[in-house]
């Protein structure tokens, strides 16, 4: 989508094509969660997660600048939360023969998905606010981004349950 394109949007429109774009980025990210090698699978869930902070400012029409969304996005998920350790150990343990794999299996989709999710939800609503990339404050930000990320582990759940509950 050109930046023309999204202008010619109604906000009701924007708002759903951003839900959308995170929801897609989040599976994604999860999907990516599930490669064999460790620590590719966190270049790869950043790189992806950089590319949903351009895509979401490229929506609200917000200037986009790559070295800066990948510096905030590292400060925004590695300052202050185990997410990055957690992450980073459950990749690492990929390196167990035969039974590494299968224990990531359960926990890196999950991490990543919800990390994900709520690095979107969170760009999102600051660019929505009428924010840029420039005046982006991660300190202020964490604990938003806290709160999105407990959500987001928390619908998981929601989420694989319902087949499970159709079947009863």
């Amino acid at each position: 989508m050109t930046e023309a394109e999204a202008v010619a949007l109604s906000p009701d429109e924007i708002d759903l094509k951003a839900r959308k774009l995170i929801s897609n980025c989040a599976w994604g990210s999860a999907g990516l969660g599930l490669v064999p090698i460790p620590l590719v699978d966190l270049v790869a869930i950043g790189g992806l997660q950089v590319w949903l902070v351009r895509e979401l400012a490229k929506l609200r029409g917000v200037p986009f600048a790559g070295n800066r969304a990948k510096a905030l996005v590292s400060a925004l998920i590695g300052g202050g939360t185990p997410t990055l350790l957690a992450g980073g150990v459950a990749s690492l343990v990929k390196l167990v023969p035969f039974v590494g794999p299968l224990l990531t299996i359960g926990v890196m989709p999950g991490l990543s998905g919800a990390a994900t999710l709520a690095v979107g939800r969170v760009f999102n609503a600051h660019f929505k606010a009428g924010g840029t990339l420039l005046d982006f404050d991660v300190d202020k930000m964490r604990a938003f981004y806290e709160e999105e990320f407990a959500k987001a582990k928390a619908e998981a759940p929601k989420a694989t349950a319902k087949p499970a509950a159709a079947k009863a």
